[in-house]
């Protein structure tokens, strides 16, 4: 007869690595710094310039697990933080023709898949999701330029950082007035930074 004591080893060390395996492998949520994310959009003025303006209140969550390689991304913007540079264009781009704020103040990313790149550097390449705005809502595509994911040097935590880009058609989302003299392809470009929680 096998002594007690073996009987436990097994069952004592399976369930030890059950217990670590969920340590090893979960997610991580990061808190969006809204004093360092800024989604800037960008289109041109009847072909004399290109413009670029800003919202300046974004807030979210971004879930990055770095051992599954997966992610999730979701962004908040207030649409009437939209800051042009122009007090009075700021309340024309926020009419119903443009951003239609009084009916939607706010437009939303959700991701539906996190890209990684092949390789040992773990570090996401694009990000797969829904934009909705003003009420509508299209497939999107953020290719990330860089990405950063360290210690935070002031606040002592782990943050991410990252620059994303898409373009889209104003008109996909009943924004389209003064188009094509007003350009209709409309560049978003974002710049995060999270807190890990």
């Amino acid at each position: 007869m096998r002594p007690i004591s073996s009987f436990l080893v097994a069952p004592c060390a399976i369930l030890a690595l059950l217990a670590a395996a969920p340590a090893l492998a979960a997610p991580e949520t990061y808190v969006i710094d809204g004093s360092h994310t800024f989604p800037r959009f960008s289109y041109s003025h009847f072909g004399f310039s290109t413009q670029l303006s800003r919202f300046d209140k974004t807030s979210g969550t971004i879930v990055f697990d770095k051992k599954a390689r997966t992610g999730a991304v979701d962004i908040v913007i207030d649409t009437t933080s939209v800051n042009t540079g122009s007090s009075a264009f700021n309340e024309h781009i926020q009419a119903e023709d443009f951003l239609d704020t009084a009916k939607h103040p706010t437009a939303t990313f959700k991701s539906t898949r996190v890209v990684f790149a092949d390789g040992a550097d773990v570090k996401p390449i694009a990000i797969e999701g829904n934009l909705t705005l003003k009420g509508v809502s299209r497939p999107v595509t953020l290719e990330i330029t860089s990405f950063q994911n360290m210690p935070h040097p002031m606040r002592k935590r782990d943050a991410i950082g990252a620059n994303a880009t898409t373009t889209i058609k104003r008109s996909d989302f009943n924004a389209g007035k003064y188009a094509p003299n007003v350009g209709d392809e409309v560049r978003i470009d974002i710049a995060v930074e999270a807190i890990q929680q």
